[in-house]
């Protein structure tokens, strides 16, 4: 496997001011760093990459649908342009970071309700641009992993069953699915049989703590999740994903109001420990 961090625990928005972070990851041993693609230009990720490059990291990405204007599962067909039109923004800008996934809630906005669960006719739309999506990130050797959340953030995909459903409908070998411990730890009854129902469609695994803190200090039985994805096959991207009250546009975003590690060396350093020891053992 390769171990990576996400950096929305610092920002988001990676600029100059936050390289300390990805020094420190390189430092602590981390493959990669996940870079949150939420604003900024392919310019702007041109060069992130280069700086990267220089520290010896590799890279994914996650992404988000920003708001309901820029939907791509929408019904009205000028939102759903414009939510195809975002699909390629992220898609260029994680070209020019040099990312090899792209990971995240690319589906619809999160926190955005009808009021009931997903209906076939939003599936079919969303399958439709994220085959498209997939093809073209195919063209420049990037895998899509898309992610469920709970379903107090989105009604559009919160379990393994729907997910595997919904990869049967996009149906392209470039797309699979985001697998993340959070989230799951919500909503799926047994972690380790969520896995199973996705195996060989999992391209990421985000490692997240039931209160997003330093994995392994929580809830979740870490060792029988890495036990379980390792039974599947997999052998990609593992990366620690946490968050605090630090960072405020992603503190209202997450709904964390207090610290949740004591500092970023702290979290970085134990959860690069906790990480490769579990898995190695599982």
């Amino acid at each position: 496997m390769k171990l990576g961090v996400n950096l929305l625990c610092v920002g988001g928005l990676i600029e100059a001011a936050h390289l300390e972070h990805c020094r420190l990851a390189a430092q602590e041993g981390y493959d990669g760093v996940e870079i949150p693609v939420l604003d900024g230009s392919p310019e702007h990720y041109g060069w992130l990459g280069a700086q990267l490059d220089a520290m010896g990291l590799e890279r994914t990405c996650t992404a988000i649908v920003p708001d309901p204007g820029a939907d791509p599962t929408s019904a009205n067909p000028t939102i759903r342009a414009r939510g195809i039109a975002h699909l390629d923004w992220i898609l260029d800008c994680a070209t020019a970071l040099g990312a090899q996934t792209i990971g995240g809630p690319f589906h619809a906005p999160i926190g955005h309700f009808t009021g009931s669960g997903p209906t076939m006719d939003e599936w079919q739309r969303g399958a439709e641009a994220h085959h498209l999506m997939a093809e073209k990130a195919a063209e420049r050797g990037i895998l899509l992993a898309l992610e469920p959340l709970n379903r107090f953030e989105t009604h559009f995909l919160n379990t393994a069953e729907q997910a595997a459903h919904y990869c049967e409908m996009v149906d392209h070998p470039a797309f699979g699915i985001m697998y993340d411990t959070f989230h799951s730890h919500i909503e799926e009854k047994d972690q380790a049989s969520a896995i199973r129902v996705l195996a060989g469609r999992i391209n990421v695994l985000h490692v997240s703590e039931n209160d997003r803190g330093v994995p392994g200090t929580g809830q979740i039985d870490f060792p029988s999740v890495f036990s379980a994805v390792k039974a599947t096959g997999f052998d990609g991207w593992v990366v620690m994903e946490a968050f605090g009250a630090g960072v405020p546009e992603i503190a209202a975003a997450t709904r964390i109001w207090r610290p949740m590690f004591e500092d970023h060396p702290t979290l970085f350093r134990d959860s690069a420990r906790f990480i490769r020891e579990a898995w190695e053992r599982a």
